[in-house]
């Protein structure tokens, strides 16, 4: 039996030995849910609903490890994303500092092209803490937490990271994501101040900060792949 729910697709295995409902995701992507043979079709499509941002990531998680991101080979007319905007590449030979973002466009000095990469790691990190910060500072209040602070580094797959101390982390990657998208990944983070783990407590309280979270977990699980790599 095939369910499809949304934009899932389900294969549906019926199982004597089940007394729960199990959704896996096969090597190849395919969804399986294997249930009790008297669950009817209306619980299986709650629990899909219910479960459908672990699916998700859990497709973004494998898309991402079989996908191989282009690199970025800082030619002219290149494409940089910063908050979600793309910007193109412009080679300069002179100007104050090897790059900056200036009437729409990254500008990067020729002479700066062989480390191009550290380049731009140094200008999102940067810009990143500080508008990282920014929105730290705006909900901090209304959900009741006194962060120590805010740090921008390479975390690998994830986004952002709850500290010991109430530190704050955040990927440099970040602030490449629409600011809306960025912005749900700082409530995320602080929420973890309160609850460690993503209890129903947890997920309330992020739902109180920002109501239409769930619309942008599921962008971030379905997009943030995308962000192409430096």
């Amino acid at each position: 039996m095939m369910l499809t729910v949304d934009d899932l697709q389900l294969t549906v295995h019926r199982s004597p030995r089940r007394r729960t409902l199990q959704i896996t995701v096969e090597r190849s992507g395919e969804l399986v849910l294997v249930a009790p043979p008297d669950v009817d079709e209306e619980q299986l499509r709650a629990f899909v609903q219910e479960k459908r941002f672990w699916i998700y990531t859990k497709l973004a998680e494998k898309d991402r490890l079989q996908r191989k991101v282009p690199r970025k080979e800082f030619v002219g007319g290149e494409d940089f994303s910063y908050l979600g905007r793309s910007h193109r590449l412009k080679l300069v030979v002179e100007q104050d500092v090897p790059l900056k973002l200036s009437c729409g466009r990254f500008c990067l000095r020729r002479d700066a092209v062989a480390a191009a990469r550290e380049h731009f790691i140094r200008w999102y990190s940067e810009r990143a803490r500080v508008w990282l910060s920014g929105r730290v500072a705006d909900y901090q209040s209304r959900m009741e937490v006194r962060p120590a602070g805010v740090k921008v580094q390479d975390l690998g797959y994830r986004w952002g990271s709850c500290g010991k101390g109430n530190w704050l982390y955040f990927h440099w990657k970040s602030i490449l994501l629409p600011a809306r998208i960025a912005e749900y990944v700082v409530v995320h983070e602080i929420a973890h101040l309160h609850e460690s783990h993503h209890t129903p407590a947890f997920w309330l309280r992020v739902e109180r900060a920002m109501p239409d979270f769930a619309q942008r977990k599921v962008w971030l699980a379905e997009h943030g792949i995308d962000v192409e790599g430096i």
